[in-house]
């Protein structure tokens, strides 16, 4: 199923003009998610929108927007009026500025999207505007909405493409001050830094994300296929405390000794390299599980009898987010 888009629109620079879709670039829906269940029925559970002070429910269209003045005074906003004041960039991102990507403090970034052109037409003029940018090295500025609130968005040439980053306003980004202002000014003698230098080039190398593996959704499904296939389930150990570090220079030197001591790392990195990736099926989220209650408990019992071999969960497809 091909992913929809969470916007459309036009791409602007001054006069050169193009419609254009906009992608996220990245997705959680591969994780294992779970939802909320009775434990006598195994039923699902039902959220309601109620009324505070009735208890009544109450309809999606009387339902409305309001901001708290007081304990019990709210301002109400209405779609309208919101829409109002969504500016031109509801429709189209006009690019405002050019600036060197070093400039864009990593803490404004919050999450990336892929802009495509839309349609059949304005390839040209999209083709224009990306290598324009890529040809003076720097980063696009512009403004787009998304789900009623304007955003700054920053363009850059990706491939063929171009990667749109939104980024946060000055008023989201606190200040470093207040959680620095303790940090006590120590010195490190030559040594200290030395050996620790020695451990970071130890331990460098290339940026592989294939390689970087999520252990706690390993487990969760590790979890969920024992528990489908009726094997025990049994507590892991607490982990050992790694103790109070005395001296440094003691747990610098030691750390060097154990790096000497286990060059298994490095194979199995290239254990791991050397393996074909897996194929992951995309669009993947809510899991089919055997739950307890009506009908589950004789299920976990006949599964309890026959084990099988596990296999990974069984997801259904996922809806795709609303940007914003």
């Amino acid at each position: 199923m091909a992913p929809r888009a969470n916007w459309k629109g036009f791409l602007r620079l001054s006069l050169v003009t193009c419609p254009v879709a906009l992608y996220p670039a990245t997705s959680d829906t591969e994780k294992v998610s779970f939802n909320q269940i009775n434990r006598k029925t195994g039923h699902r559970i039902k959220y309601l929108k109620v009324d505070a002070e009735t208890g009544d429910e109450v309809s999606s269209e009387d339902i409305v927007k309001g901001y708290k003045v007081d304990t019990d005074t709210y301002i109400e906003v209405t779609k309208d009026e919101l829409d109002d004041i969504a500016l031109d960039s509801t429709h189209t991102i006009d690019i405002d500025e050019f600036v060197p990507k070093a400039d864009i403090d990593n803490r404004y970034l919050i999450r990336p999207y892929y802009l495509v052109p839309d349609g059949k037409v304005g390839h040209d003029a999209y083709a224009v505007i990306r290598e324009t940018i890529r040809s003076m090295d720097k980063v696009a500025i512009g403004r787009v909405v998304l789900t009623n609130r304007e955003h700054i968005i920053a363009l850059e040439p990706l491939e063929s493409g171009l990667m749109g980053t939104l980024l946060r306003y000055p008023y989201e980004v606190r200040s470093e001050t207040e959680y620095f202002d303790d940090i006590q000014d120590v010195k490190l003698t030559r040594d200290m830094l030395d050996l620790a230098k020695h451990i970071v080039e130890k331990k460098s190398g290339a940026f592989e994300p294939e390689l970087f593996e999520d252990h706690y959704e390993t487990a969760l499904i590790d979890l969920i296929n024992k528990k489908r296939s009726g094997a025990p389930i049994t507590a892991k150990a607490a982990p050992k405390g790694g103790g109070n570090v005395i001296n440094l220079m003691d747990a610098l030197k030691k750390s060097i000794a154990n790096e000497k001591d286990a060059p298994a790392a490095k194979v199995a990195k290239e254990t791991v390299k050397a393996r074909k990736p897996k194929k992951r099926v995309e669009g993947q989220r809510e899991m089919l599980l055997p739950i307890s209650g009506k009908g589950g408990k004789e299920a976990a019992a006949k599964a309890a009898t026959t084990p099988k071999k596990a296999d990974k969960p069984v997801r259904a497809p996922a809806r795709a987010k609303k940007a914003g």
